[in-house]
């Protein structure tokens, strides 16, 4: 039997004016961008947080803490390259990633392809391998008054060893 595992990650950020907008290592023409330490990609740190929680090795504040200039203006594509290192450096490999991404706008429909490739790109596996939808909340709460974006993610492992 194949030892399997299952992740789950969630992040949020606030949309603010002067911050480029970054989301799945992509960057999205937009009139504000999201607020964080790193580049605030929600997307990509979700993914992260739902392989590290796969792994049983926390969340990316805990890998990546807030509090560490090292970390300040972070590429968060180059961070993911980190935990899926970590991931195999553990004999583990990712079976698929499916994520989704809550904003009102702008619409993402465009840019979700080039966010798959640059995904599994930064996870070592190909991009049939990785699925990436957007929604919107039609108006409601924070994320459809346009004040923040969201995402979800869930992964499945696989142990090699």
């Amino acid at each position: 039997m194949t030892d399997m595992r299952i992740g789950h990650g969630y992040d949020v950020h606030r949309l603010v004016p002067d911050r480029k907008l970054i989301l799945g290592g992509v960057e999205i023409p937009h009139v504000m961008g999201l607020l964080g330490h790193s580049d605030a990609d929600v997307l990509t740190h979700a993914v992260m947080d739902a392989v590290l929680g796969a792994l049983a090795m926390g969340d990316i504040g805990k890998l990546f803490p807030d509090n560490d200039d090292r970390f300040l203006d972070a590429d968060s594509i180059e961070l993911a390259r980190e935990v899926a290192r970590r991931a195999q450096e553990k004999s583990w490999r990712i079976g698929n990633i499916d994520a989704t991404v809550i904003a009102q706008a702008p619409k993402l429909a465009p840019f979700i392809g080039e966010m798959r490739t640059r995904l599994a790109d930064a996870f070592g596996v190909s991009v049939d391998r990785v699925s990436v939808k957007a929604t919107t909340e039609e108006h409601l709460g924070f994320t459809g008054e346009k004040r923040g974006i969201a995402a979800h993610a869930v992964c499945l492992l696989f142990y090699d060893a």
